[in-house]
């Protein structure tokens, strides 16, 4: 190949000529590289990738309730009919397999999925069905509270938190199995007493009782140092726990007060609250003295950490066990604002056996589903 033919070749059809072509229109692409392009590239690029992935998002929740929306018809021609003509299950299996002939590129069409649809228009009976708050949760999401969850109450509980966390579905059933529904707002408080009541119901609902840690294994603790480095080692489990919104500032933060050095157990900042919440471990039961400790260290954060914009700290003591009387009196006339609450590493350690068996096991809600299935 001589240099007049190569004179001048860009790489797109110096690839072509390399491998003897001569059509014009068959190439190998290449790229240009990042050096030659506009100093704006980069920035145009983000902003091009951020809004596709908007897109995609978008687009993905504008189609779920379209989705929960022909479930939940479906369900209910099929409730309709075994109501009417006493539908049964050789019935239901050949509507299945008529409808996956008809939709073969379309899942969700099993035998089970039909009865759960069935379910769902029963036990949700809104119409219209796609202006209620589940049918912005995946089908999945849906499952897991409609099978887990039988009082209407609870299933309302876990559906705003699906939509206010945007838990995953492997959260949602972690939460559901700790029985968060009868844990949330729990915490022994003084917050009605010391912030305005908006923030105040806020604040209540953030603080649960008890905590549960179950990640810190069977072992008991005996010193709170034990509890903390465990804690911090499983930071992402306890933020978890602690719920959304808190930021992680440090552990054994440390503030000189009066030529005393004070450290603080755990330091987080609330980011919907704007306020540092310092967090108190105890590995024993509570005692009055404990809130007098915890309102040094409050009133030295305001002073000492607290921006302008922020709010006042709040406290949150978690001790092995607690009387609630006791925490109660300690807690009032008080100017800070703190919460009082138990830690456990298994839940039914404090639960009472009423509520211990709210929940249906694996077996009773396979055993539902079964029964969904009548005879024909």
């Amino acid at each position: 190949m001589s240099k007049e033919k190569t004179k001048g070749a860009t790489p797109q059809n110096t690839a072509r000529l390399s491998r003897g072509r001569t059509r014009p229109d068959a190439i190998f692409p290449v790229a240009p590289a990042t050096a030659s392009l506009p100093q704006s590239y980069a920035a145009t690029l983000q902003e091009i990738k951020t809004h596709l992935r908007s897109a995609r998002i978008r687009a993905v929740l504008a189609a779920n309730p379209i989705v929960i929306e022909a479930y939940w018809h479906t369900g209910n021609i099929i409730l309709a009919r075994q109501q009417e003509a006493a539908w049964g299950a050789k019935v239901i299996d050949r509507l299945a397999a008529d409808l996956q002939e008809a939709f073969p590129d379309m899942g969700g069409l099993s035998v089970r999925n039909l009865l759960a649809m069935k379910i769902f228009a029963r036990e949700f009976p809104f119409d219209p069905i796609a202006q209620q708050a589940v049918a912005q949760l995946p089908w999945g999401h849906v499952l897991q509270i409609m099978q887990r969850l039988k009082d209407p109450a609870f299933r309302d509980f876990y559906i705003r938190q699906c939509l206010a966390e945007g838990w995953s579905r492997s959260i949602l059933e972690m939460q559901i199995q700790n029985q968060l529904h009868l844990r949330s707002g729990k915490a022994q408080n003084n917050f009605a007493l010391t912030m305005p009541p908006a923030e105040s119901d806020m604040a209540a609902q953030l603080f649960k009782d008890p905590y549960l840690f179950d990640f810190l294994g069977t072992a008991d603790p005996r010193r709170e140092a034990e509890v903390e480095q465990a804690l911090t080692d499983h930071i992402q489990k306890f933020l978890l726990e602690l719920g959304t919104g808190f930021a992680f500032v440090g552990r054994q933060v440390r503030l000189e007060v009066g030529g005393q050095d004070y450290p603080l157990d755990l330091l987080f900042y609330h980011l919907k609250l704007r306020r540092y919440v310092v967090i108190e471990l105890k590995a024993r039961a509570f005692t009055p003295g404990d809130v007098g400790q915890l309102n040094l260290y409050l009133s030295a954060v305001d002073d000492l950490l607290r921006h302008p914009d922020d709010q006042s700290t709040i406290g949150l003591l978690l001790c092995r066990k607690k009387n609630k009387l006791v925490a109660e009196y300690a807690l009032r006339g008080l100017d800070q604002s703190i919460a009082v609450a138990a830690w456990q590493t298994q839940l039914t350690e404090t639960l009472p056996d009423d509520l211990r068996s709210s929940l249906p096991s694996i077996d009773e809600i396979e055993a539902e589903l079964a029964n969904e299935t009548p005879p024909v």
